[in-house]
């Protein structure tokens, strides 16, 4: 019988064991210019990846061999490794509907109709990895994942005209005051056309949508270089422009977990995981690419983070934001400038 116990990806290191260093082929992972927490330890970064063809069942014990650790299921299309080398991962159908667990539904009934309901739609939901916080200086590590989805056979977003599947990135923020959450989402927008443009989602998203960008009045109230305002201020105007998950870089888990009462009373249904990251949406998940790679889409995430902690060029940017009167696709070209000024 495996036994069953939970171990983080972010405890203390032992000096004894080293962790696989990256291949020397592969794209490698850049840092942000805040790499560890105000107590010292490696920030870290939980990673989301949407795929199809495995159950669930099948993609758990496939990382179990990989990784180690001991699986649990929580129902037919939900399981949970834990204590694998990068941490507990869940595997599941990235559906509620399916998980009578979630709905806060019982009975005996309903738990059989959910899993026969899942079975049948696995066709068209998404299956869903989620990894533990892993520390930056490890994040490598996760390539091995898609590694694992390969080599049984997992479909991405490239593979189906409704293959609408995404990747997300959760990072630590780097402080929990209002100038940093607020650096960081001015450098979101305003480098946003170009994160866009570089990821190039596929056509299916714009079909079968993806998260909405930020209103263009929020954003032009956002960069404007005299905006630094409180927390309270922020939480509220952030609230009262973006009362919605429905964003690429969504903050409402931060947000709720800075001010829950604030938060709640604003978005009283709102489904939320309060967590103190970013959680940073991705359209594009090509599992099935050998060629495809975290790092890149991360990399452009830490772009965001290096124009983040250099004020003066977030403000520079932010002016000639508000002074720029030409389309989207035009201030891409200028970001693109920014990224690599």
């Amino acid at each position: 019988m495996d036994q069953y116990f939970s171990r983080g990806a972010d405890q203390p290191e032992r000096p004894a064991m080293a962790h696989p260093a990256p291949p020397a082929t592969v794209i490698p992972f850049m840092m942000p210019p805040v790499t560890h927490d105000r107590r010292g330890r490696w920030r870290t970064v939980g990673i989301e990846i949407e795929f199809t063809g495995p159950t669930a069942a099948e993609t758990a014990r496939a990382l179990r061999a990989a990784f180690g650790g001991a699986v649990r299921e929580n129902d037919p299309h939900a399981f949970r490794l834990m204590g694998s080398s990068i941490g507990d991962m869940s595997v599941e159908l990235d559906s509620r509907m399916v998980h009578p667990a979630k709905t806060g539904k019982g009975g005996a009934i309903l738990p059989r109709i959910a899993a026969w309901f899942g079975s049948a739609a696995r066709v068209l939901i998404p299956c869903e990895i989620v990894t533990a916080p892993l520390p930056l200086n490890r994040l490598h590590e996760a390539e091995r994942v898609l590694d694992v989805l390969r080599g049984l056979g997992a479909k991405g977003t490239q593979d189906g005209a409704l293959y609408a599947f995404g990747l997300h990135f959760n990072p630590q923020v780097p402080a929990e005051d209002a100038a940093t959450v607020v650096a960081h989402l001015k450098s979101f927008v305003l480098l946003n056309a170009w994160l866009r443009r570089q990821v190039a989602p596929d056509a299916t998203r714009s079909v079968l949508g993806f998260a909405d960008p930020f209103p263009a009045a929020y954003t032009r109230h956002l960069v404007a270089p005299d905006y630094w305002p409180d927390l309270t201020t922020f939480i509220d105007d952030y609230l009262a422009a973006n009362p919605t998950r429905n964003r690429d870089l969504d903050l409402l888990p931060l947000l709720l977990h800075l001010d829950p009462d604030r938060v709640r009373r604003a978005l009283p249904n709102e489904k939320i995981n309060a967590r103190p990251t970013f959680h940073y949406r991705l359209p594009d998940a090509r599992v099935s690419d050998p060629g495809w790679s975290l790092a890149p889409d991360w990399n452009r995430w830490v772009s965001v983070e290096r124009l983040a902690c250099d004020r003066d060029r977030l403000m520079a940017a932010g002016q000639a934001y508000l002074g720029f009167a030409g389309e989207e696709k035009s201030w891409a070209d200028v970001a693109d400038g920014i990224v690599h000024s």
